[in-house]
């Protein structure tokens, strides 16, 4: 199945793209997604992700044409 998966602020410049269609097979997780398009085995601490604008665990099984997003965290004050 065909994902789209974006990133945003530092984790975009920390692995050099911001968006990319990744093939996965069917039952990947967030985590999985997370781990073939980054080259990365674990996800930093405190990133938040989405899949289809809705926040979501590192478990959730991605479907076909789901959009896949990871976060950094925020700061602000």
């Amino acid at each position: 199945m065909q994902v789209t998966i974006k990133l945003f602020a530092s984790l975009a410049e920390s692995v050099g793209w911001r968006e990319k269609v990744c093939t996965l097979s069917a039952g990947a997780t967030v985590a999985e997604g997370w781990a073939l398009a980054t080259g990365e085995a674990a996800l930093p601490p405190k990133v938040l992700c989405a899949v289809n604008l809705n926040y979501c665990a590192l478990a959730t099984v991605l479907n076909e044409a789901d959009e896949l997003a990871f976060f950094p965290p925020v700061t602000g004050g």
